[in-house]
């Protein structure tokens, strides 16, 4: 799925014309955005939760020549589906 997909489902389901559709789909996307910007988790009740996870500096190892180099602490997003999401996927 991808986000066309998603914007057609909310154009035939809702009713909303098609450029309704597509800036009601955008607004979504730029809220959350927005907010996993501004450092805060969204979550989101019945699918799951996006996180900002901070990762500390360490040390790699190219695992072909075994040379060791700095890995750049990062942050990274995570989601963790929620408890119905995870019922829903497993039983069909």
């Amino acid at each position: 799925m991808v986000k066309d997909d998603i914007i057609d489902i909310v154009y035939k389901k809702v009713g909303f014309t098609h450029s309704e559709a597509v800036a009601a789909v955008e607004l979504i996307f730029e809220a959350v955005k927005e907010r996993l910007m501004a450092g805060e988790d969204v979550n989101i009740v019945g699918f799951g939760k996006f996180c900002l996870r901070d990762k500390k500096e360490r040390v790699g190892r190219n695992p072909k020549t075994g040379q060791e180099f700095k890995i750049t602490s990062r942050r990274v997003l995570t989601f963790k589906p929620s408890k119905n999401l995870k019922e829903i996927v497993n039983n069909k």
